[in-house]
């Protein structure tokens, strides 16, 4: 499971320019007008070889003194509750104010490591103002600059030192799959339908699944754990602070999967959302099943299915080898084949093809279609051999890794995929010098 730093602190004392810095993007609004930052924003960082997710939490709801100090009390709560490690910014510039003092009352009351952070500290003369900061009770007192950089190696060190090497404990060693979807394409409505009992609550309303719920399945000789996910939205949709957070569950829950079940909604199509998802998938290598609901409330001829099937593949070229099954939950049409064909990919990811057998059947069609010849220079390839991964990744051993392109590497990756089944799982091809 990933490690989590939560960042707060009041609107304008630079908790965007931190974020930003952090996962070395400019994903956060940046601006002086307080409260600027309306939705959240979640990204991944690593630091001395250690990966985390970093939430910054802005997107008060600018209002009335009592409105204003309700939106800090909810999000410090939340980010107490989601995070392993928060870091709480100030501004060197203004000092500590009564705000800030209750907002410490309450992180001190958690018992969750809290990092006392003093932004805005450009040089060491402002440094030195720091002082006040340490009688807050949260231990020592780290002076940043967002902006420039400074200081912020030396607080990392300490953060990453707070962060364990997180698993999931004690839970068999069985496929984990995780429904996933935009909101209300029918993802509590599957689970509930396989399970056959009301775990997940299910209404019309979108997003009422808030948290990730694992439920243990066994039944037609099948034994697996799955994992119902708050429906993944559009940020720009992400507007209150719950919400927030069950897109980070979701998050999460796809990090912590083998497989995940995509649900769209046929009579929605193949959506940029839907997109999106798949991409968060693919980054994280999980075997992937899509799943097209709703299939019932749609006309169609003998050739439907094939066409739709044609369209979402065009769509998420060149990845095109998974499985696509069209399904009505409410008719309970095809939730077996659904879990089954989950099986099926979770056994395509883990499959392991022995070095000689992989060279005995690619080298000969690397001999007979080499890669190009780049700026004079020929690239021989000597071997290859699959990585230890928890999906399938080969390494192919070459005189000149850096010359070959990834149309070449397309190449391989089809050709391994037309001689073994790894139908739903994503392939990684490296190259690397001999």
């Amino acid at each position: 499971m990933s490690n989590i730093l939560a960042i707060v602190g009041r609107p304008n004392v630079g908790k965007s320019t931190f974020f930003n810095r952090l996962t070395r993007s400019r994903e956060a609004i940046v601006d002086p007008t307080a409260g600027v930052t309306r939705d959240r924003h979640y990204g991944t960082s690593d630091w001395n070889g250690i990966e985390f997710s970093v939430i910054d939490t802005g997107g008060f709801v600018y209002g009335g003194e009592d409105t204003f100090e309700e939106e800090i009390r909810k999000q410090v709560m939340l980010a107490i509750e989601e995070a392993d490690v928060i870091t709480f910014l100030v501004d060197i510039s203004e000092g500590l104010t009564p705000m800030d003092e209750d907002v410490i009352g309450i992180l001190r009351q958690s018992g969750k490591k809290t990092f006392m952070v003093v932004n805005k500290c450009d040089n060491n003369q402002l440094s030195y103002g720091s002082g006040e900061f340490y009688g807050t009770g949260l231990g020592d007192v780290y002076t940043i600059s967002a902006l420039n950089g400074a200081g912020t190696g030396d607080l990392l060190d300490e953060i990453v030192k707070e962060f364990k090497n997180k698993t999931i404990e004690d839970l068999p060693d069985i496929p984990r799959v995780a429904v996933v979807g935009r909101p209300n394409v029918g993802k509590s409505s599957l689970v509930n339908a396989i399970t056959g009992a009301e775990r997940s609550i299910v209404t019309p309303i979108a997003g009422t699944t808030r948290d990730s719920i694992f439920t243990r399945y066994k039944g037609f000789g099948l034994d697996m754990f799955l994992v119902d996910t708050a429906g993944l939205r559009k940020k720009a949709r992400v507007n209150e602070n719950v919400e927030f957070y069950s897109v980070m569950r979701s998050v999460r829950a796809i990090e912590n999967s083998n497989v995940c079940i995509l649900m769209i909604d046929a009579t929605e199509g193949f959506e940029s959302q839907d997109m999106n998802i798949l991409h968060l998938m693919l980054k994280n290598h999980k075997g992937t099943v899509l799943v097209v609901n709703k299939w019932d409330l749609v006309e169609k001829d003998s050739n439907s299915a094939r066409r739709f099937e044609q369209f979402i593949k065009g769509k998420t070229a060149p990845f095109t080898d998974y499985p696509v099954i069209f399904t009505s939950v409410t008719e309970k049409q095809r939730i077996l084949k659904t879990l089954e064909t989950a099986v099926e990919v979770y056994n395509n990811c883990t499959r392991k093809i022995p070095t000689s057998q992989l060279n005995e059947y690619i080298l000969p069609l690397i001999q007979a279609t080499p890669p190009p010849i780049y700026r004079g220079r020929t690239v021989k390839i000597k071997y290859g051999t699959q990585l230890p991964t928890q999906f399938p990744a080969f390494a192919f051993f070459c005189n000149h890794p850096k010359h070959i392109r990834d149309p070449y590497k397309r190449f391989i990756e089809n050709k391994l995929r037309e001689q073994y089944n790894f139908s739903g799982a994503p392939m990684e091809v490296f190259f690397r010098e001999k």
